[in-house]
C-alpha cells in the first residue's frame, strides 16, 4: 500500500468525509494527519485514494471500540459471558435482555457498516481505480474476505440476516432475512473467490510492509471455520490443513506470544493492527488492567473462578481443592474465605472479618499465603500466564520513579511503598484478574486506552483445535489427538495419552477435552462465548444453579439467570424491525 493512512467514509449529502482511525495495514506507516473531505464520486480515482478507501474498510474492524467506557462490543469483552465476568450488571447474564437492548442494534450497525464499505470498494475499484490490475485484483479479494468476515459475525449471532452485495441506499435496505444456511453460502463464495485470486499471497512475512492485510491463509482459516459451523467436517479439515501449508505455525512460548515483539509471528494469521497512540490502540489494558497497571485503568472485566478451577494439574489430572486443602469443599462458601487472607492480619482486620461471619480457626498467621499458593503451583502453566492469582506478583506502574512489582493480597491495604498491594477499582472484593493483554511496567503502554499490541482475530492455535474438532467429529479421533497435543506441548501440560489421567476414551471424551482445551487456551481473546453458542453449551457451562459474578472463593456477588433457550439466537434489533417490515424476529424475543 503506497500510504497506510486509515479512513472512515461517511456519506453525507454526496460528500465523503474522511477521518483517521486505524487499519489492518502496516501500522508503522500510519499517517496520523487526517486528510480533508473528498467528493464521493472521486473516492477511488487515484492510486492513493484507492489505498485510502481500502484502509477505510479495514477500519470497520475497529467499530465498537470506545475509550470512554467499555462498549461491551469489542471481541475480548464477549468473554464476560463465559471465561471472564463483568463487575457491573449485564442484562445478558441477569436474565432481562430485550430486543431493544442497545447491544443488538449497535453490533448490527457496526457489522453492516463494514459490509457497506466493502461493497463500495468491491464495486468501484474495478470501475474507477487507476491502480495496476494486479493491485486492484488483490484489493477486491481482500475486501471480499472482509465482507465475508462481517457476515460471519452476523450469522454467528443472529442466525440469518439480510444480504446486500451491492452498494445500497439506506432507503432501499428493505430486504427480508436470508436463512442461516444461505448466509453461510454467501460467506463461502466470497472466501472462495478470495482464495482463487492469484495476486493474493499465502502469507506475509514479519516486517513486510503489507503485514496485516488479508492473505490466502486467513481465507482458508475463515472458510474452514464456516464449514465447521455447518458441520461439513471434511471440508473444514481440508481448509485447516491448507493453513499449515501456507506457512503458519505455533509460536514457541504461550506467554510471550501476546507481547508486542511477537505480534507478527507465524502464529498470527489475521489481526486488528494497533498503535500506541490515542485512538489507534487496544483497550484491553484499560478495561482488564488495574490501578496498578497504569494508575487509572478499570478492571471492568475479571476472570471467572470457574475458569481458574478448570485448569488441570501439570500432569493432566483434574485440579481438586480438597487435594490442596483437605476438607475445603465441605466448608460453607462463606467460611472458605479464611484460606485466602494475607499473613499477619491486624487486630482491626480480624475484627472486621469475624463480624461478617468468618471463623478464623483455620487461619495461619505466618503461613496462610504459602498454603493458598500451593493451589496455583504445578498447574497448567497457562493458568498463571492468563490470570493474576492470589499472592502472585505483577510488574506495574511507576511509584517514586521506578516500576514496581505489586502483589495480589486480601484484604487490600495500600498500593504505596513498602506494601505494594495490587490495587483495583473493586478492592473491597477479591477477584481473579487478567494477565493476558495487560501490559508490563511503564514502557510498554504510552496511553491507558492505546495498547500497541495487535489483537488476533485468527491465530494458528485456534486453527489447530478447530482442525482437531473437525477430525474428531468426523470419526477420526486418533488423527485429532496429535493436533491437540501440539497445543498442550507448547503450553507445558501433559500430553493426551501420556498417563491414566490423560488417556482418551473415545470420541465423546475427546470432544470434552477439546472444549476444555479451547477454554484454557483463549481467555480474553473473544472466542469462548462463540464456542459455547455454537456447541449449545452456554446454559450448562455458565447458568447452572448458584453461579454468578463470584469472588475467588465462590461467594456470589451478582447471580446469573437463564432467561430461555431462545437467547442462543440474538434478537433482531427492534428498531430494525420497525424500519423494515420484511424482517422477522427470532422466536422468543419481545420488546
Amino acid at each position: 500500500m503506497t500510504t497506510n493512512k486509515l479512513i472512515k467514509k461517511i456519506a453525507i449529502a454526496g460528500v465523503v468525509c474522511v477521518t483517521l482511525l486505524n487499519s489492518g495495514c502496516n501500522k508503522d506507516l500510519l499517517n496520523t494527519t487526517p486528510p480533508g473531505a473528498i467528493a464521493s464520486g472521486n473516492m477511488w480515482k487515484t492510486d492513493n485514494l484507492t489505498d485510502l478507501g481500502v484502509d477505510g474498510v479495514y477500519s470497520a474492524l475497529r467499530l465498537g471500540i470506545n475509550t470512554g467506557a467499555a462498549s461491551g462490543r469489542e471481541l475480548y469483552q464477549y468473554d464476560r459471558f463465559v471465561t471472564s465476568q463483568v463487575r457491573d450488571a449485564d442484562p445478558f447474564l441477569s436474565g432481562n435482555a430485550t430486543s431493544s437492548n442497545g447491544m443488538f442494534s449497535d453490533v448490527w450497525k457496526d457489522l453492516y457498516e463494514g459490509i457497506h464499505r466493502a461493497n463500495d470498494g468491491i464495486t468501484n475499484i474495478p470501475l474507477q481505480s487507476p491502480s495496476s490490475p494486479e493491485k486492484k485484483a488483490r484489493y477486491v479479494a481482500e475486501l471480499k474476505f472482509l465482507r465475508a468476515y462481517f457476515y460471519f459475525r452476523l450469522n454467528q449471532l443472529y442466525k440469518g440476516v439480510p444480504v446486500y452485495l451491492e452498494i445500497t441506499d439506506v432507503s432501499a435496505m428493505n430486504k427480508p432475512r436470508e436463512t442461516e444456511a444461505q448466509v453461510w453460502d454467501v460467506i463461502v463464495k466470497d472466501l472462495t473467490d478470495c482464495i482463487n485470486e492469484t495476486n493474493l499471497p499465502d502469507k506475509y512475512a514479519k516486517g513486510d510492509a503489507k503485514f496485516g492485510h488479508v492473505t490466502k491463509g486467513a481465507a482458508y482459516a475463515l472458510r474452514g471455520k464456516a464449514y465447521l459451523y455447518q458441520q461439513k467436517w471434511d471440508l473444514a479439515i481440508a481448509d485447516f490443513a491448507k493453513v499449515r501449508q501456507a506457512g503458519f505455525s505455533l509460536f514457541g512460548n504461550y506467554f510471550e506470544l501476546f507481547r508486542p515483539a511477537n505480534e507478527q509471528c507465524d502464529e498470527m494469521i489475521f489481526s486488528i493492527q494497533n498503535k500506541g497512540l490515542s485512538g489507534f490502540g487496544s483497550t484491553t489494558q484499560f478495561f482488564t488492567g488495574t490501578r496498578s497497571s497504569f494508575g487509572s485503568c478499570w478492571n471492568t472485566y475479571l476472570i471467572a473462578p470457574d475458569l481458574v478451577d478448570s485448569y488441570e494439574n501439570a500432569d493432566g489430572s483434574p485440579f481438586k481443592w480438597d487435594d490442596v486443602i483437605p476438607g475445603y469443599s465441605s466448608k460453607s462458601i462463606t467460611q472458605r474465605e479464611v484460606y485466602f487472607f494475607r499473613n499477619n492480619l491486624t487486630d482491626a482486620e480480624k475484627q472486621t472479618i469475624t463480624k461478617r461471619g468468618v471463623d478464623l480457626t483455620d487461619y495461619l498467621p505466618d503461613g496462610n499465603e504459602q498454603r493458598i499458593r500451593k493451589a496455583y503451583t504445578n498447574r497448567d502453566p497457562r493458568l498463571e500466564q492468563n490470570v493474576i492469582t492470589p499472592y502472585a506478583t505483577y510488574l506495574g506502574r511507576q511509584i517514586e520513579g521506578a516500576d514496581r512489582t505489586f502483589t495480589s493480597r486480601w484484604p487490600h491495604r495500600n498500593e504505596n511503598l513498602p506494601t505494594l498491594d495490587l490495587t483495583t477499582d473493586t478492592r473491597t472484593f477479591f477477584y481473579y484478574l487478567h494477565r493476558k493483554f495487560v501490559y508490563l511496567g511503564s514502557t510498554e503502554l504510552p496511553d491507558r486506552a492505546s495498547g500497541p499490541t495487535d489483537f488476533p482475530l485468527i491465530r494458528f492455535g485456534d486453527v489447530l483445535l478447530m482442525w482437531a474438532e473437525a477430525l474428531n467429529e468426523s470419526g477420526k479421533t486418533a488423527e485429532a489427538i496429535p493436533l491437540v497435543n501440539e497445543v498442550r506441548k507448547r503450553a507445558g501440560v501433559a500430553l493426551l495419552n501420556s498417563s491414566a489421567a490423560t488417556t482418551v476414551n473415545g470420541q465423546a471424551d475427546l470432544r470434552e477435552r477439546i472444549r476444555h482445551e479451547r477454554r484454557a487456551e483463549f481467555p480474553n481473546e473473544g472466542i469462548s462465548y462463540f464456542d459455547e453458542m455454537r456447541w449449545k453449551t452456554w446454559k450448562q457451562t455458565v447458568f447452572y444453579p448458584g453461579n454468578g459474578v463470584k469472588q475467588i472463593w465462590g461467594f456470589v456477588v451478582s447471580p446469573y439467570l437463564w432467561q430461555g433457550d431462545y437467547i442462543y439466537n440474538w434478537a433482531i434489533p427492534q428498531q430494525e424491525v420497525q424500519m423494515n417490515s420484511s424482517l422477522q424476529q427470532n422466536p422468543g424475543w419481545v420488546d
